[in-house]
């Protein structure tokens, strides 16, 4: 899973879809009419397409990430689909030389960037989780371990955390004004073997995650989170916690990307809303993709 380099001018923006509309996800997101089908598809395979051209790292070069308009979204019509306000995105400059994480001479999956500047940012209205922030912008394993619920899986993860050479923890959370909390946690190890061969797969499971969340009763892989918002190279399993559930939801995502595996948990007071946590899912597999 490689991409060209393809060297840009800085700032150069860089397009991104997220569409969840053709995907029955909630949030007041209508699929479109029978007949527009098909137009709707090309027009997203052709905007796709643009972000592969562009989307790709180069050497010592800045690029934005930038929030396409509801309006521009093909097969999006709904005057508020549940997004939140993200500030434009820009992934950070790689050191002199260095290729992208996906790129033909980089076949540990590296990602040369600061991992801690990695991180999706806060949108526009939430309080951030400063606890989060650890020393010097590096999260203590056992912070981390405190998402888990069950002391023996914590130790087990532990155990599997210290054997597959971690290397650093960075996180960020926030609390959104209608009371949805989110955490990202973002596991760097030595290559991409690890992260795909042993790590995931021994976190991953397609019924239901390896580990029990803080606040989480029973989870299931989620079905209605939408195909079409793959991130080329970036491998993505999401699940939902499924009803009867007790006094809030939770949904979280397990993204594996080169060296880089990371962890996204949304929760919230009654039902957690599918559209957020997509968005969130997706800008932050395109940060590290």
């Amino acid at each position: 899973m490689s991409e060209q380099e393809t060297t840009v001018p800085p700032e150069q923006p860089v397009a991104q879809v997220f569409s969840p509309a053709a995907a029955g996800a909630e949030g007041g997101l209508q699929t479109p009419a029978p007949g527009k089908d098909r137009r709707a598809l090309r027009a997203v395979l052709r905007w796709t397409a643009a972000v592969a051209v562009f989307a790709v790292a180069g050497a010592g070069t800045a690029y934005g990430i930038t929030r396409m308009d509801r309006t521009d979204v093909p097969g999006l019509a709904t005057a508020s689909d549940g997004r939140w306000e993200y500030p434009e995105l820009t992934r950070p400059p790689l050191p002199s030389g260095s290729p992208g994480p996906f790129a033909d001479g980089n076949p540990a999956g590296a990602h040369y960037a600061d991992l801690r500047a990695l991180l999706l940012p806060a949108p526009g209205g939430a309080r951030e989780d400063k606890a989060l922030r650890g020393s010097d912008g590096w999260l203590a394993t056992e912070d981390y371990l405190a998402e888990y619920a069950v002391e023996e899986e914590r130790d087990e993860l532990r155990q599997k955390l210290v054997d597959n050479g971690l290397r650093h923890i960075a996180a960020r959370g926030w609390t959104t004004p209608d009371g949805t909390r989110t955490r990202v946690y973002l596991l760097q190890f030595g290559t991409a073997n690890v992260v795909d061969n042993q790590f995931a797969s021994d976190n991953v499971a397609y019924g239901t995650p390896a580990y029990q969340v803080r606040g989480s009763g029973a989870a299931v892989y989620d079905e209605g989170f939408p195909e079409r918002a793959a991130v080329s190279g970036v491998e993505r399993t999401a699940y939902v916690e499924s009803k009867p559930y007790g006094a809030e939801q939770v949904r979280q995502a397990y993204v594996a990307a080169g060296d880089v595996f990371a962890v996204i948990l949304q929760s919230r007071r009654g039902t957690a809303p599918a559209v957020p946590f997509q968005q969130t899912v997706v800008l932050q597999s395109q940060l590290l993709g």
